[in-house]
Parts: structure tokens; sequence; C-alpha cells
């Protein structure tokens, strides 16, 4: 196994090279950072973090090169699950036997807390929006007594008029706003008005919100990340490791 957990960095070097390419041309081009691109021809995946962001940044760095992006994560799954005591190394590289030895244990202490904090992170999140919706009740200001619908229905007989209906509660943010909400880990950056407004890896239950016109999201981890758009959800723009970009008018 140790020759296909070579050959998956070697792969992508030999693919950069081939197009005479350096890992800052690339870097430019995909919006990673070369010390990230660098690190899967390493396969030094440590340096990334969490499988999660390794297998997002691989699919973009794969398509890019031209090479398969599905079977560069599949190489990459199959070395989470190779036991560290079959690890010969051919390369002369002894640390990097010794850190995937030491990283088993790791890797299960990672997957507990990341359920831990996504069990964390939907109590929040249903806390959150439930007390949203109260404040937004709140704030909408009352209609004069002659104006209300049981005032008119008392004086008038009349059925309450459809258009007077409560309006339903919005989401976080309000209007001219971007809100972004992580079920969990993820590395993004937002620029709202031609300034970046938030960039970095953040954990689950981070909960942001921006106001102004013009907001441009950038997502290393679309399945993790919930956007609200003027107080209204517009979903997740990706599956979990998808690396996503996507402008909005607020």
């Amino acid at each position: 196994m140790s020759g296909a957990f070579q050959a998956l960095g070697d792969r992508f070097r030999e693919a950069r090279e081939a197009r005479g390419l350096a890992l800052s041309d690339a870097a430019e081009q995909i919006r990673i950072r070369s010390v990230y691109l660098a690190a899967i021809e390493d396969e030094n995946w440590s340096a990334i973090g969490a499988p999660v962001y390794v297998r997002g940044f691989l699919r973009t760095y794969a398509r890019y090169l031209r090479l398969d992006p599905e079977e560069a994560v599949a190489s990459f799954n199959q070395t989470l699950g190779s036991p560290a005591s079959g690890n010969g190394d051919d390369s002369g590289e002894p640390t990097r036997a010794s850190r995937r030895g030491r990283s088993g244990s790791a890797l299960i202490w990672v997957a507990a807390t990341v359920a831990v904090l996504l069990i964390a992170f939907v109590v929040y999140n249903e806390l959150t929006m439930r007390r949203g919706g109260v404040t937004v009740a709140q704030s909408t200001p009352a209609l004069p007594a002659s104006a209300s619908p049981e005032a008119s229905a008392t004086s008038t007989g009349a059925s309450p008029s459809p258009a007077a209906s409560p309006t339903p509660a919005a989401g976080p943010g309000g209007a001219n706003s971007i809100a972004l909400v992580l079920s969990a880990p993820s590395w993004l950056r937002l620029t709202v008005d031609g300034n970046v407004s938030m960039e970095g890896t953040f954990p689950a239950g981070t909960s942001k919100t921006f106001h102004g016109k013009n907001a441009l999201v950038r997502i290393g981890n679309a399945g993790g990340v919930e956007i609200y758009v003027d107080g209204k959800d517009v979903g997740k723009l990706g599956k979990a490791g998808d690396v996503v970009e996507h402008a909005f008018t607020l």
C-alpha cells in the first residue's frame, strides 16, 4: 500500500511539471495556497487538516491538472484505512511512516470531537433560529387599533383581509445581508462590497452576518455551510468537500 500512497502525490507533481507550472502558478489559478498544494504532492495530509479539507483540495487540484478527481480521493481514502505497521518506506522518509502510525489514534479523537461539535451545533442552531423568529416578530411595528384586522372585523362584520395576515419570521440577517452558518468545519473567504470581511478556517457552530450590496463567497467545504441572503435560506452550495465560489446581490 506504501507505493500507492507515494504514487498519489507523485501523480500530482508529475502532472503539474508536465504542464510547466510552478506551485505558485497553480495556486493563483485555483485559489488554493501553494503550501497546501505542496502538502498534497508530499502526502503531508496533517499540514492540510481534517480529511474533509484534503478531499476538497484533491478534487479541485485534480480537475485543474486534468486528473481523475474521484480516483485521487479514493487513493487518499485507502491511506486512511491502511495499518501503520505495513508502512515500508521506500522513499527514505521514516518520519512520514512514524507520523502516520501515530495519527491513527488522533484521527479517532478528531472524529469523536467533530461528532460532538455537530450535535452541539444542531442544538445551538435550533435555539438560535427560534430566538431569531421571536425577535423578528417582536420588532414588527404594531398596527393602529383602527387598522388592525380584529378591529376591522368587529366594526364591519367582514373577515380580515388576507393581505393583513402576519408575515412569517425571516432567517438570520434581514435585508441587505448575508449570513453564514457552519454545520461542519470549513475554510472560507467572504468579500462584501470589494472588502474581505471573513477569511480562514472556522469550526462547526460559527455563525456570522454581514451587510452590504454585493457579496462573493468561496467555501472549501460547501456541504458544511448554510447561507442566508436577505434573511432567506438559500441552502448549501454543494456537497461535503466541494470547493465552491458564488456571488450574491444583497
